[in-house]
């Protein structure tokens, strides 16, 4: 079944030098054989020195003695670890991160096919940035949907990663701890965990000059099961780090970026909690954010430049499109200004601070923080 692929396998790895690998790439399968087979050979022609960890994940006979042929011609660079049922997703990646020992250990789903380069793009990012958590940007009808990155920045810091490609530091494995295996194996399991790592310092950022090809991953589990277990993974998250909310911010036409540099460290902050913040920026304020680079510091913080001719129909536009959005929608008077117009409820800027305060990522930073 698989001997063509196996014996590609052994010439490739004959062909590469022997060194401890500082990269695990892990691999979670269940089933599905043939997109599984062609996503590991992706990464053994794209990822020259790691180790692969493959976790059968409770596969049928015939996917588990495909995998155990592809294992078996890896030598020391691979690793077969067999669940005898499927344990579900995020207990899996737990059982593989375990036995992880390199520098830096990268998540793969079966269907996501690498390329070219992918694994030096995400190291270089998590070298340069000093992240504890690096995804790639995908392509496909079916992939993660990741924000996207401001013009002119390669990396920037994001709340929302997916399981489908994620690098993880070893480091912080070690002090932040494994997934959460009570939570749902997407959104919220990676809600929680991206804030716990943020909690002991560590960053997760998104990357961009790769994508990676990413079709529509397999589920577990019947729609109404699947369904109680994100709504109870949410519940826990809240329960743990309070709910996310979303905002949005009018400094006033006085202000200026000079004057609002501790306010913009706070809403980093908050954004590192998984808030999103809009801010409404007067002409001379936007063009001033975008100088200090305020504009790439968080996918969760988006500026947004009013209109100079007519600056209050403009605010009044942009807040009355956000609400339709955003139902639940917070304005804030930021900076100096006592008014929001256009809107009815509003709070202040302190009342902000305060509750961003109660869950702060500040704590002394252990890499690099500024990404670019």
């Amino acid at each position: 079944m698989g001997s063509k692929l196996c014996d590609a396998v052994a010439e490739n790895l004959s062909r590469l030098p022997v060194i401890s690998p500082i990269i695990d790439i892990l691999v979670p399968v269940w089933n599905n054989q043939f997109e599984t087979r062609a996503c590991l050979a992706a990464i053994l022609a794209h990822s020259p020195g790691a180790r692969l960890i493959i976790v059968d994940n409770g596969s049928s006979r015939e996917t588990e003695l495909m995998l155990e042929e592809f294992s078996e011609s890896l030598g020391d660079q691979g690793l077969f670890i067999k669940s005898e049922k499927n344990i579900g997703l995020v207990a899996a990646i737990n059982l593989g991160l375990a036995r992880s020992d390199s520098d830096y250990t990268v998540i793969v789903r079966p269907h996501v096919t690498v390329q070219e380069g992918w694994l030096d793009a995400l190291v270089r990012a998590a070298e340069t940035t000093g992240a504890g958590i690096v995804s790639p940007l995908f392509s496909g009808a079916d992939a993660p949907d990741l924000p996207d990155l401001a013009p002119g920045c390669t990396s920037m810091e994001s709340f929302t990663v997916y399981f489908d490609t994620v690098l993880l530091r070893a480091e912080m494995l070690i002090i932040a701890g494994s997934f959460d295996e009570y939570l749902d194996g997407n959104e919220w399991c990676l809600k929680e965990y991206v804030r716990r790592a943020a909690a002991h310092g560590y960053r997760c950022c998104i990357t961009g000059p790769i994508r990676l090809a990413c079709s529509a991953g397999q589920q577990f589990g019947s729609v109404q099961r699947r369904n109680e277990l994100v709504q109870h993974s949410r519940s826990m998250y809240i329960s743990r780090w309070g709910a996310p909310c979303n905002y949005c911010v009018y400094f006033g036409k006085s202000d200026n970026a000079g004057s609002l540099g501790d306010t913009v460290t706070d809403i980093l902050d908050g954004a590192r909690q998984g808030h999103r913040f809009t801010l409404l920026l007067h002409r001379h304020q936007y063009s001033d954010f975008r100088k200090m680079g305020w504009n790439g510091l968080h996918t969760g913080i988006d500026l947004q430049q009013l209109s100079t001719l007519f600056p209050l129909r403009d605010i009044k536009r942009k807040i009355a499109a956000l609400q339709s959005a955003l139902p639940d929608l917070i304005a804030v008077r930021g900076g100096s200004c006592d008014t929001f117009p256009g809107v009815d409820a509003s709070i202040s800027q302190d009342e902000l601070l305060s509750s961003i305060h109660i869950h702060t990522t500040a704590v002394p930073e252990r890499h690099k923080e500024t990404l670019s």
